[in-house]
């Protein structure tokens, strides 16, 4: 099979396009033929650069956490999936052999295209208990990008902040794949009133456009002062940021109303980070960071992505072997959508 395969950190130009042999799956695993993979900014690009060394990696290595395919492979002892199924699959998993289910498994554990090989590949085995169906509505490139980003969304805003229908958030990188999709769960899925804030006319419009009520440009206006005037001088109840800008986060968190609640599953652009503790106990606010997300929320996410509730942001569709200019697009900042690798294009 092809894969791109890690022998050094460094730029792009590290990533080798290789002849590698096709993994077998083992008991309770499965193998995929992947359509789709997606190039993120921490895990994919920020591990190539050698930003992510605390996970002690061991090189060489097949990246890509994520992936979405045909079953083309089935190993002993599985039962649950048939050759030809649709899955998805990424994320935390076992990385010794499993039961199928994953019950009673406590050997270690860890991400694919970190601690195991990854969907920079044309195929990947992952452990059966892994893998989510992917609905018949949805694309292969679409569902990648929804099983990296939507379940981790959805935690953040409906299990950790207990968003409610009425409630307002805001959400910031409104333009980004966290924050474009955050926009629609709030509003799709909640039936909150949201408030899109990013750097950019250009970004704030991708907010609205894909259902905010409000938008704000943090560039041309204070974003404390905008919220206030969109709420009433109330502030919101929800503040929802996975980026963790020091020069902004400062003001949008005092645009937080009472027992408000700030969520949060990443800092790239910290992590340190100044707020205001008298506004914190003063408006009893909660401040929570969780990532990753519940197992059975996926099927959830996959069901809105299905309907349309949730429509991924799709910059571009690139070859496997077009892996090192998608890393210098994701790595300028020049991708406002995602990036998706698709070994199926020649």
């Amino acid at each position: 099979m092809k894969a791109i395969v890690i022998h050094r950190y460094g730029p792009p130009e590290v990533l080798s396009f290789e002849d590698l042999p096709d993994p077998q799956p083992r008991a309770g695993e499965i193998r995929i033929s992947i359509h789709a993979t997606t190039v993120n900014r921490v895990l994919d690009v920020g591990l190539r650069a050698g930003k992510r060394v605390q996970d002690t990696i061991t090189l060489p290595l097949i990246p890509g956490v994520d992936c979405a395919g045909i079953v083309d492979a089935i190993g002993p002892g599985v039962t649950h999936w048939r050759i030809g199924d649709r899955v998805a699959a990424a994320g935390v998993m076992p990385l010794d052999v499993c039961a199928e289910d994953g019950a009673g498994y406590q050997g270690p554990t860890g991400m694919m295209g970190v601690k195991r090989p990854g969907g920079f590949a044309e195929r990947v085995v992952v452990p059966a208990c892994a893998a989510i169906a992917v609905p018949a509505e949805l694309g292969f490139h679409e569902a990648a990008v929804i099983m990296r980003h939507a379940p981790t969304a959805w935690n953040l805003l409906c299990n950790v902040a207990r968003l409610k229908a009425n409630e307002t958030v805001l959400i910031m990188g409104a333009g980004g794949n966290l924050g474009s999709i955050g926009i629609q769960i709030a509003k799709n899925i909640v039936g909150a009133t949201v408030i899109a804030a990013a750097g950019s006319d250009d970004r704030v419009r991708v907010g609205l456009s894909l259902g905010a009520d409000h938008g704000i440009n943090y560039k041309t206006r204070d974003i404390r002062d905008a919220v206030m005037d969109i709420t009433k001088g109330r502030g919101v109840n929800v503040l929802y940021d996975n980026i963790a800008n020091p020069a902004v986060l400062p003001r949008a968190f005092k645009a937080l109303g009472l027992n408000g609640r700030l969520v949060t599953a990443g800092s790239h652009a910290g992590p340190d980070v100044a707020i205001d503790f008298s506004h914190l106990y003063h408006n009893r606010i909660t401040i929570i960071g969780m990532p990753g997300h519940h197992a059975a929320d996926r099927a959830k996410c996959f069901a809105a992505a299905a309907e349309g509730k949730i429509k991924p942001q799709i910059e571009r569709v690139m070859a496997l072997s077009q892996a090192v200019d998608a890393h210098r697009m994701v790595e300028s900042g020049a991708a406002q959508g995602k990036i998706v690798l698709d070994p199926t294009m020649g």
